[in-house]
């Protein structure tokens, strides 16, 4: 038993349904595979359904890596209005002087919000500030002063509009917020906007087609949806590793890798097999393990 528990490594590509949290999701899986370890990469909020990555077992030493993983979404807002929380779930409020706008301007503006840019995220967010949550302030009345961040929205682009219903899909960098991202629209477009819906269909390369149910009854059920890591890293170079490279890097050893370009590299079998994370050294061709994941 103990050496089963040991052995899993895998990510499991559930579809979250509306009404309940990301933790919600890892309890239900937890319950299951107790006391094997899980945890969640990418919280979506309770409004939110699609794409929520549950690592497990060896797998959960990876979620940093898959925080990092682009996103995609499909989301939708309506023009007119304002809220407290950037979403329906707030208090909402009819924009001062709202005119229609045309399709055209609708279109001219969401393309601006393409390429990198400073979004400021929203004060009803789990964001931190000094230990607690920035929500937990915001309900308490209290001010909440949040840094701007860099994000990169990558690709954008329309997929309806008919006043004042607006839908886009966005592939954007981690940490981008979708509420904030409308927000952003509907005050160029000096309409306001609200998100009423949000699905996350897809991070890295997996997609929502592909995400299961929240639904396991035994071990065996959640061991079979499991899929592999390398799936949610596709962002990450990889190295795939000689014999005696492996060897090497199970000892902890360092290895010279002249062609690799990023600074950050998964060690990878030739049977796509992620075996370790690799490190560059002081700018060096030298890369050494960090994180291992060899078969024991």
């Amino acid at each position: 038993m103990k050496d089963r528990l040991e052995s899993v490594f895998g990510i499991l590509n559930i579809n979250k349904p509306a009404g309940v949290t990301s933790r919600d999701i890892v309890n239900i899986v937890q319950r299951v595979i107790r006391p094997m370890k899980t945890g969640h990469a990418g919280t979506l909020d309770p409004l939110a359904t699609g794409v929520l990555l549950v690592p497990v077992g060896r797998a959960t030493r990876l979620t940093e890596y898959i925080h990092k993983a682009s996103k995609t979404y499909v989301a939708r807002f309506e023009l007119g209005k304002t809220s407290d929380t950037e979403d329906s779930e707030g208090l909402v409020t009819p924009y001062a002087v709202a005119a229609e706008p045309t399709s055209e301007q609708v279109q001219n503006v969401v393309d601006g919000f393409q390429g990198k840019q400073w979004q400021q995220p929203p004060v009803y967010s789990a964001l931190r500030v000094n230990g607690k949550r920035a929500y937990q302030l915001a309900r308490e009345g209290k001010p909440v002063e949040l840094k701007r961040r860099e994000i990169e929205v990558f690709h954008i682009q329309v997929l309806s509009f008919s006043y004042p219903q607006l839908t886009v899909e966005v592939n954007c960098s981690s940490g981008t917020y979708i509420r904030s991202l409308g927000r952003d629209i509907g005050e160029r477009l000096q309409t306001g906007a609200i998100m009423t819906k949000l699905a996350r269909t897809a991070i890295g390369d997996l997609q929502l087609q592909h995400a299961v149910a929240p639904e396991f009854s035994s071990p065996a059920d959640v061991e079979a949806a499991l899929v592999n890591p390398l799936r949610a890293l596709a962002g990450f170079e990889q190295l795939v590793l000689t014999d005696l490279q492996q060897q090497e890097l199970m000892h902890g050893r360092r290895i010279t890798v002249p062609a690799v370009v990023d600074s950050l590299v998964l060690g990878v079998s030739s049977d796509d097999e992620l075996l370790t994370v690799l490190q560059r050294v002081d700018e060096s061709d030298h890369f050494k393990p960090i994180k291992n994941f060899f078969p024991s």
